[in-house]
Parts: structure tokens; sequence; C-alpha cells
């Protein structure tokens, strides 16, 4: 029964719900300061890289963006954690020093398991490193295609044009297409039929094709005639060639199929359908049919 009322004194007293009360305080106050110091550290990076655009060392803005994002990401872990070690040396009372100690011992036996976690780290550090690819580039890497959102410390999100948001370990990004890189090349394939001249044709394709730069800000140069591409049952192929800006190739390869269709209608130059002859035999002669025999053998005798 003593002891039961020693707890109950302890529970009810005024020193415990004091000492909780102080201990929760902390808390809040350590995850204030943690946030003000997140907030104020990413306005100040915000402000460095805009000083940097106007220094001597001038990087380009899908690197900008990439660097950015990652030292805020780092900012953000390095304060929480701080924030977590004083929450439990100064607001619950542990003991960090020894809790830290025993966190390098079994981290050392943990690290054999965790190969993973450190491959992705370091193949994260080379892609910024290398610059494989940044924040806002379309690229195709490990069956996802899209245009990258973040690039973190372990994981790089790749979110598809549908929709779709794709997580991808780094380590698992080995072989990367960027489409970001450089101008990218739209190929047209036009089919012209047989009856149409091909000299006509191209006329009419190369003074089209000179009216798109101006028109179209994606198409880079004046489209190009390549030659004919393949001769097929009812058609001959030509194909036409455009610089694009990066990653327009396809949207600049749909506009041309456009005017290149408007223009050909206008000139009577038809794209062609596809062409079914049929033969017909009759196996049993109609009786006009034996009549004409019949006439034919009379007139040899």
């Amino acid at each position: 029964m003593d002891a039961i009322d020693k707890l109950w004194n302890y529970i009810t007293g005024k020193d415990l719900w004091i000492d909780i009360g102080e201990g929760f305080l902390r808390v809040i106050v350590i995850i204030i300061l943690a946030m003000f110091v997140v907030r104020v550290g990413k306005k100040i990076i915000n402000r460095i890289f805009q000083n940097k655009q106007r220094g001597p060392f001038q990087i380009t803005e899908r690197r900008e963006t990439t660097l950015k994002k990652l030292v805020q990401n780092m900012l953000t872990y390095t304060v929480y954690f701080a924030a977590l070690i004083m929450i439990l040396d100064n607001a619950l009372g542990f003991n960090v020093g020894a809790l830290l100690a025993g966190a390098g011992v079994a981290g050392l036996a943990i690290g054999f398991g965790a190969q993973n976690l450190v491959k992705d780290i370091i193949s994260g550090f080379f892609i910024i490193f290398e610059d494989q690819f940044s924040v806002g580039d379309y690229i195709f890497t490990s069956n996802a295609e899209g245009t990258v959102e973040e690039i973190g410390i372990r994981t790089t999100k790749i979110k598809s044009w549908t929709g779709e948001q794709h997580v991808i370990p780094n380590g698992n990004i080995t072989q990367v297409t960027n489409y970001s890189v450089h101008n990218g090349l739209a190929i047209i394939d036009i089919n012209v039929p047989y009856e149409s001249d091909i000299v006509a044709a191209e006329r009419i394709i190369n003074e089209m094709a000179r009216e798109l730069p101006g028109k179209y800000e994606q198409i880079v140069s004046v489209p190009e005639i390549i030659g004919i591409e393949t001769l097929g049952l009812s058609h001959y192929v030509i194909r036409v060639t455009a610089e694009t800006l990066p990653v327009y190739q396809w949207a600049g390869a749909r506009v041309i199929r456009r005017e290149v269709k408007e223009r050909l209608y206008k000139e009577g130059i038809e794209i062609p359908s596809p062409r079914l002859v049929m033969y017909s035999r009759n196996e049993n002669p109609t009786a006009l049919e034996v009549e004409d025999f019949q006439d034919r053998d009379q007139e040899r005798e």
C-alpha cells in the first residue's frame, strides 16, 4: 500500500506536471524554431541563387533548379534531425551520447544490409554532379518516361505526360535518355498517290515548309525534304525532317502533317486511301455468250 500511495502522490503531485509542462513547452519551442530556421534558410538559398545569376559564374536554369531543390532538402533534413536530438536531450531527458553510440554500433551492423540505400545515395550524387538530367527535363529511364519533378538524395520522381508519378531509386537509374539537352528532329512521312507528279508535290511541300518557322516557334529551321523513302502499292512516300526545340519533335511532326494535308488538298493532291481491286470470274457462260460462240463457229465453217 505504501508503494501505491507513493505512486499516487507522485502522479497527482505538482512537480510531475510542472516537469511535463516544461518538457512539452520545450518541444513546442524547438519545433517552432526548427520550422523558422528552415523557412528562413530556404529564403536565403533562393536569394543566393538569384544573386548567382548576376555573378561571373553562370549555370543553366535547369541545373539551378535541381541544385536549389537539393540544398533545400538537405537543409530540411539537417535542421529537423538536430531538432529531434534537442527534443530527446533537453525535453525528454534521454542520454543522447549513449543513444548515438548505440546507434553507431547498430548502424555498422545494419549497414551491411543497407547496401541498396548507400548505392541510391551515391548514384544520386553522381546524377547531380555529372548533370545527367535536371528538374524539368523530359527523360526516359527504367521503363519510365516523363518530366523530372524532383531529384532527391535517394529517389527521383518522374511525372508522365498522362499524370502518373514514378518514384525510382537512384541506384536503379543505369541508363538515361534525355530529350531536353539538344534540339529534336521531327520525322514526317507523306504518302502521295502515283497519279500525282512528284516534282509538283515536292514544290508544294517546299513552299509550305518555308512558311513554318515564322508561323510556329517550336520549329527552329525550314523543314527539309530527304527524298522518296519507300514505294508502296498505290503511293510513294516522301520523307521530311525538321529541327525543333527540345522535346517538341512530336508536336512539330503533328503540326507539319496538318499543314501538309491542308496544302496538298488545296493543290488538288489527295492523300491516297487503300485500294482493293476485285476480279469477277463467271464459271457458267450466259446465254448471250453461248450464242456468240455459235455464231463464231458458223463463220469459221
